[in-house]
């Protein structure tokens, strides 16, 4: 019974998760549910510690609110959240908050997703996408 490391996107604890109760799993410190199938809005604090820690494929959104293909794509990227909660988590980071985020990941253009898995970067993609693509790319 392997259990996975998930850093709670409410209050950055990191919790071990038996893979069979990913699910249902909750955080044992706040209660929130770890899996969701919403894509979440995050800080960079949370960001930076979910992308080093987790265990399970962490894909950010990095936006900001002036941006249209970002306002074109929020939706497709909550549909894919759905799609892929239990095989990815999908999270937003606002770049125009958190300017530093883009200088700390090197964001050129927005919307960019990036997809991190066992503490590294492993792909990324600029361009607003739709919710099969995001799918697709996710893998």
């Amino acid at each position: 019974m392997a259990a996975k490391k998930l850093t709670c996107l409410e209050c950055a604890q990191v919790n071990r998760v038996p893979e069979e109760k990913l699910a249902a799993a909750k955080c044992g410190t706040c209660g929130a549910k770890l899996v969701s199938t919403k894509a979440i809005e995050v800080d960079f604090a949370t960001l930076q510690k979910a992308a080093r820690n987790d265990e399970l494929p962490l894909v950010v959104d990095f936006w900001a609110p002036w941006c249209g293909p970002c306002k074109m794509m929020g939706p497709e990227f909550a549909r894919a959240a759905g799609t892929l909660s239990g095989k990815a988590r999908l999270v937003k980071l606002n770049t125009e908050e958190h300017q530093k985020a883009g200088q700390v990941y090197g964001i050129r253009g927005i919307p960019t997703m990036v997809r991190f898995e066992g503490g590294k970067e492993k792909k990324r993609q600029s361009g607003a996408m739709r919710a099969a693509d995001i799918v697709s790319w996710v893998g």
